[in-house]
């Protein structure tokens, strides 16, 4: 078994008075016994099917947009799993779930372990102010959700969110880890930390 899974689930994101159709990829890591899901979008079942009878240890939110949250609760009371989500991220989540807090929060430079995997916290705002990515190094992998994706950084037009900040996170925290460290995005394909190096420095020049 994979220390990776991806469920790729479909539904809306909502700020700021726009509703979008969006695709969201759910990371399930861990081994055969215990796992972390990733960011729980859309669809529970879904997300529950592909977890069968392992343990879920915890429900990991990188950031609070309702859809990254949007089936946290219902996944995490079906396995008896926490929520951990950044302290920062409180507005967006309670726009989504104004009656329901997250368990605890998530802390930049603590680690979260499932399944003999260890997922290093780094806090990378920007996109959101609590953002996170998630740095397995032994896998050579790191989950960035809406921080980092192939051809760039996350969005930065909508409220709560920083163009400046974000590309101080990407260069201080994302890409001083090794080149060959793949990128497992929030939305999208996999990338790697080498090649997104070109495209930071065209996004710096363009200035958006």
């Amino acid at each position: 078994m994979s220390p990776v899974d991806r469920v790729v689930t479909s539904g809306t994101f909502s700020l700021d008075g726009g509703t979008w159709d969006v695709d969201n990829n759910v990371w399930i890591v861990g081994d055969e016994r215990e796992v972390l899901v990733v960011d729980a979008a859309h669809d529970a079942d879904a997300i529950a099917a592909a977890v069968g009878d392992r343990r879920v240890v915890a429900v990991v939110c990188t950031h609070g947009h309702n859809d990254h949250v949007g089936a946290a609760p219902e996944l995490a009371d079906r396995f008896g799993a926490p929520i951990l989500l950044h302290p920062a991220e409180a507005p967006l989540w309670e726009m989504t779930h104004p009656d329901r807090k997250p368990d605890a929060e998530l802390a930049d430079g603590e680690t979260l372990t499932a399944g003999g995997v260890a997922l290093r916290v780094l806090h990378t705002p920007g996109h959101s102010p609590g953002s996170c990515s998630l740095h397995a190094a032994d896998l050579g992998t790191v989950f960035t959700g809406d921080t980092l994706f192939q051809g760039g950084p996350g969005a930065t037009g909508r409220s709560f969110s920083s163009f400046d900040t974000i590309i101080d996170s990407i260069r201080g925290r994302l890409l001083t880890l090794p080149g060959d460290t793949v990128v497992r995005t929030g939305h999208g394909d996999q990338t790697t930390i080498g090649a997104e190096l070109p495209h930071l420095e065209e996004w710096i020049t363009r200035g958006h």
